[in-house]
């Protein structure tokens, strides 16, 4: 299977998060499953950062690789047909970054592992 992680989810497997699902954990571990990070995720850590709204034990630029380092997670570039999804959704999120990450999975066939309820009514294949 084909994942792409939402921006918390990837952070709270960075942190061992509590609040991680059971089924997060597995999807995630499962040496079977293609586990991805996109740019869109990366560009929303970097931003947040540098604002002061997202406190991180490390920066951004340390941190990230860490993350895909120890979870065998790949990056997603983030590519025309992707965006091109976007007229397509409905206004159900107001999050852009959210809403390139449903394009993106909708464009690539991936499962989008997410806590967020307002992800998950989207055309989406979803986890959590």
């Amino acid at each position: 299977m084909k994942v792409l992680l939402d921006t918390c989810t990837a952070l709270w497997i960075a942190i061992d998060e509590p609040q991680l699902s059971g089924t997060a954990k597995e999807i995630v571990q499962d040496p079977g499953n293609d586990v991805f990070l996109s740019v869109v995720s990366t560009w929303e850590i970097s931003l947040k950062y540098a604002l002061g709204r997202l406190p991180l034990p490390e920066s951004p630029d340390v941190l990230v690789p860490e993350i895909r380092r120890s979870g065998r997670i790949l990056s997603l570039p983030l590519e025309e047909p992707a965006t091109l999804q976007l007229p397509r959704l409905p206004a159900l999120h107001r999050d852009p970054f959210d809403r390139m990450l449903i394009c993106q999975a909708i464009a690539g066939g991936m499962t989008i592992v997410t806590p967020d309820d307002t992800i998950r009514r989207y055309p989406v294949s979803s986890a959590w």
